[in-house]
C-alpha cells in the first residue's frame, strides 16, 4: 500500500491542473509544467488532485506514489519555485556568470564554460574571504537538480581536504591522511 500515493495533492489558488488522456499539465504564476503518466488514474476533485490505481500489480503500486510526488513537485514548483545552492571549496576556485553562461575556474588548465538551460535562473555570489556560491532556481525541480549535479560533477568534493563543488549544507565525510 502506498501511503504517499493515497494522500491527495491540494491545488492552491491561481493554479490550474489539466488532464488530457495521459498527460498532466500544471500552470501557475512561475510557468507551466507537464508530465506523462501511465498505469494509474489521475483526477481533479474539489481542489485536490487524486491519484488512484486500479489493481495491486507491482507496476501500478510502484507508480502510484511516484506520480503523486511528481504532481506535488510540479504544483509546488509553479507556486514557489525550487532552488539549489552550490559552494566552491578550494584555493583559486571561482565562478562567474554572464547571462546564462556559467564560467568556472576549478584548477584545471582551462576555464569551464557551461550553457545553462533558459528555464533555470543562475546567479553567482563571490565575497572576499568566503567561498564562491552558485545559486540555481527554476520552477522545474528535476531540471534544477540535473543542472546542479552536472556542475558538481566537474569537481566532486574529495574526502581528504574537502576541496571541490558541494551543495550548501552538505557534510563531506573526511578521511585521515597518511600517518607516519
Amino acid at each position: 500500500m502506498s501511503r504517499i500515493g493515497n494522500n491527495p495533492v491540494a491545488i492552491p489558488e491561481g493554479i490550474t491542473v489539466d488532464i488530457n488522456e495521459n498527460i498532466v499539465t500544471v500552470k501557475g504564476k512561475l510557468g507551466e509544467l507537464s508530465q506523462e503518466f501511465s498505469a494509474v488514474a489521475i483526477k481533479v476533485e474539489d481542489g485536490n488532485v487524486i491519484v488512484e490505481r486500479s489493481s495491486d500489480r507491482k507496476e501500478e503500486k510502484s507508480k502510484h506514489g511516484l506520480y503523486r510526488a511528481l504532481i506535488n513537485n510540479m504544483i509546488e514548483g509553479v507556486t514557489k519555485g525550487w532552488s539549489k545552492e552550490l559552494e566552491l571549496v578550494g584555493v583559486g576556485y571561482r565562478a562567474s556568470n554572464q547571462g546564462q553562461k556559467l564560467d568556472l575556474a576549478l584548477g584545471f588548465s582551462h576555464n569551464i564554460v557551461l550553457d545553462i538551460a533558459p528555464e533555470v535562473k543562475v546567479e553567482t555570489v563571490s565575497e572576499k574571504g568566503k567561498n564562491p556560491i552558485i545559486k540555481l532556481s527554476s520552477h522545474d525541480k528535476q531540471l534544477v537538480g540535473q543542472v546542479a549535479a552536472k556542475i558538481r560533477d566537474f569537481r566532486r568534493p574529495e574526502p581528504y581536504k574537502g576541496k571541490g563543488i558541494k551543495f550548501v549544507g552538505e557534510i563531506i565525510r573526511r578521511k585521515a591522511g597518511k600517518s607516519a
